[in-house]
């Protein structure tokens, strides 16, 4: 018997080396085995190398004005007051109040090396113009927060589809066995939507984020009480031989092997994430970079975000997605009214800490395999929805990336002389992700999985890489 099983002991063998080298989601073995079973069945790797080995999301929820921050419009200001539908043709809008043409209240200046223009809402970020790509084409399918957000998360504009960070997570894996391989930082805001922009859609549950809080108590109960210290083993034991006892009988059963790797997961938390969002050992100056000695707790707030997302990248986690502070008084960046108190409000919460976050991974030689991301669901209109507000308008809407694979100092795409409409190189929620994956080092297209009967994509049938921004 032996001799006549030696061939198959070596391939054992080779399966085990496989399974400590390749990524997989922390105690999921069956992604663990369709890597392995990928590569001996010879499937087709990329024909080429990752830039990236993990992105930072910085979702800012809401809808910013393109024609108030990164795509700067002289007519707005030469035409102020006057009547759009003498201009152009107005498109329905989200709330039918259509005003007069609205000049930006702040000022563009342009910065660095590239001479990229940027508001004056955002000083901090402008020191960083030479490491960013600005996209000021992106176009949206939907003109209403929910199913536009379901659309930058999930590539459909549907609820219940797989989010990026779970389509990545599936894709790769996570780095680090201890932490969830995708995370979602709750800055106090749900999003419309809800969780479900966050959520595995019909991937096997341990590709869902994991949501913490920076500063506090980053999850509830992520220490144990002294009362169950000494019987938490135990009971744990007891959880995993129940659930094995289940599987075995079963078969294959996706909650059931996701149960297991999620008590397992949440078991190696309770050491890692005490030390993980402690920042105690940060330098004094570190601290001051990300604005954590800001007067602002808005700006505290997001700059607690912006350390953990490096700290929890400087780990190994795959996606990180930062959510905004909530603000008193103002809805998100959906201003549709008092437009210069809400942009400045959101601006002043998120524009240090993002820009000492894009610096402090520069320094430590992070930026170099971290992708960051910087968009809303949709854009605003360039005419006031009543007097001192914009409307909804998916028609253009600007973005930057920055970090592995960007080339920095970057403007890319062009809208009309209004900031209405895009009339150059038109980039679609679809080519976003497409673009981020390849610098994954993922085909967007070979990225599938079969649900009812069909294959699935994380950007559907379309996506095209927005290969002028890359280096």
């Amino acid at each position: 018997m032996l001799d006549s099983c030696k061939c198959g002991f070596g391939s054992l063998a080779m399966v085990s080396l496989f399974g400590s080298l390749l990524p997989s989601c922390s105690g999921a073995s069956y992604q663990q085995n369709a890597h392995i079973d990928a590569l001996l069945s010879g499937a087709k790797l990329p024909g080429f190398l990752p830039k990236a080995k993990n992105i930072i999301f910085l979702y800012m929820d809401g809808g910013v004005s393109q024609v108030d921050s990164f795509d700067p419009k002289p007519r707005l200001e030469k035409e102020n007051g006057e009547d759009p539908n003498n201009k152009f043709k107005v498109d329905d809008t989200q709330f039918g109040n259509v005003g007069k043409i609205l000049k930006s209240p702040w000022s563009f200046n342009k910065y660095g090396e590239s001479g990229i223009e940027v508001s004056d809402l955002f000083p901090h970020i402008a020191s960083c113009a030479d490491d960013l790509a600005v996209i000021r084409s992106m176009v949206s399918n939907f003109p209403e927060h929910t199913n536009a957000n379901y659309f930058l998360h999930t590539g459909s504009g549907l609820q219940g589809r797989p989010s990026m960070g779970a389509w990545i997570n599936y894709g790769l894996g996570s780095e680090n066995s201890n932490l969830p391989g995708y995370v979602v930082l709750d800055g106090g805001l749900i999003p419309p939507g809800g969780l479900d922009n966050f959520k595995n859609g019909f991937l096997p549950a341990s590709f869902q984020s994991s949501i913490l809080r920076a500063g506090g108590e980053p999850i509830a109960n992520i220490r144990p009480a002294d009362s169950i210290v000494g019987i938490q083993d135990e009971k744990l034991a007891f959880l995993k031989k129940r659930d094995k006892g289940l599987l075995g009988s079963l078969g294959d059963a996706d909650e059931i092997e996701s149960a297991i790797s999620n008590y397992e997961l949440a078991y190696k938390m309770q050491s890692s994430i005490p030390e993980l969002t402690d920042f105690k050992l940060e330098s004094e100056a570190t601290k001051k970079l990300y604005g954590l000695d800001a007067q602002d707790p808005n700006t505290r707030n997001y700059a607690a975000q912006c350390l953990l997302a490096r700290r929890l990248v400087e780990r190994g986690v795959r996606f990180v997605e930062l959510t905004c502070p909530s603000i008193g008084g103002f809805d998100r960046w959906d201003q549709h009214a008092n437009l210069k108190a809400g942009h400045e409000s959101n601006a002043h919460a998120v524009d240090q800490p993002i820009a000492g976050l894009l610096k402090d991974l520069k320094l430590r030689g992070l930026l170099e395999e971290t992708l960051v991301v910087w968009s809303g669901e949709f854009g605003r209109t360039p005419f006031a929805q009543g007097n001192d507000g914009r409307d909804h308008n998916p028609s253009a809407f600007s973005m930057w990336m920055a970090g592995a694979g960007i080339k920095g100092g970057t403007v890319y795409g062009a809208t009309d002389e209004y900031g209405y409409r895009v009339v150059d190189n038109p980039v679609t929620i679809h080519d976003l992700h497409a673009t981020m994956l390849h610098l994954l080092g993922v085909d967007h297209k070979q990225l599938t999985f079969r649900f009812g009967g069909r294959d699935f994509r994380l950007t559907d049938v379309h996506g095209n890489i927005v290969k002028d921004i890359l280096i």
